[in-house]
């Protein structure tokens, strides 16, 4: 039983050592925005608006971005860990943090939709979805194989810069992008239609107990 615990530790703190919570509290941050920026009753566009607007944007690849975090997996079962600490705690682990990373995402892109038909751009709802796709999947190709960081964009953008259009022009970093882009439209589609089920159950069930 102490072998087993100490294999656990060892594993949480070899393999893991907090980047799942650190990850998810990234994600977190374009979700909250979109809040913010979507979904309050007024709105009006003030400088804070459009500041808050350029954090979501360079923070929102961050929720898509725990798809990747796969890798973490894939290595704690190459390090050779008992099959009992793979299946119970690492696959729940990854299942939990991509799940909601994801569903992170996902909202946000509908409090975009939503604030868009507000404004009376409904036709626009779409294209701003494949954007925001094809912009986050450049963002987890820069994060997990160039190791940027969502501040870079203040801190190095001319680097940052000069790699993205040198990636863009390349054909495997592209090829790479293009298969994201992919993956994140297909799996936002689908999480995309469960959300707003949920949602409309939700909003059903709350009417048939007032009605109750």
């Amino acid at each position: 039983m102490q072998d087993k615990l100490y294999e656990l530790l060892h594993a949480l703190n070899t393999i893991y050592s907090g980047w799942i919570l650190w990850n998810l509290f990234l994600a977190i941050i374009p979700l909250v925005l979109s809040f913010w920026l979507f979904r309050r009753k007024t709105p009006e566009r003030l400088p804070i608006w459009w500041i808050l607007l350029a954090i979501y944007i360079a923070f929102l690849p961050n929720a898509p971005y725990l798809l990747t975090d796969i890798v973490h997996l894939i290595r704690g079962i190459r390090v050779g860990y008992s099959a009992a600490v793979i299946s119970l705690i690492f696959v729940p682990l990854h299942f939990c943090a991509i799940l909601i990373g994801f569903e992170a995402y996902v909202i946000a892109l509908i409090n975009q939709g939503h604030y868009l038909k507000r404004i009376g751009l409904r036709q626009y709802v779409l294209w701003s979805e494949l954007v925001t796709h094809f912009l986050c999947a450049i963002g987890i190709f820069l994060g997990r194989f160039r190791r940027y960081n969502s501040w870079d964009l203040v801190s190095d953008p001319r680097d940052l810069l000069y790699q993205t259009l040198d990636d863009l022009t390349s054909k495997l970093p592209l090829l790479i992008i293009v298969v994201t882009f992919i993956i994140l439209t297909v799996l936002y589609w689908v999480m995309k239609q469960v959300t707003l089920g949920l949602i409309l159950r939700i909003r059903y069930a709350r009417m048939g107990k007032d009605v109750d």
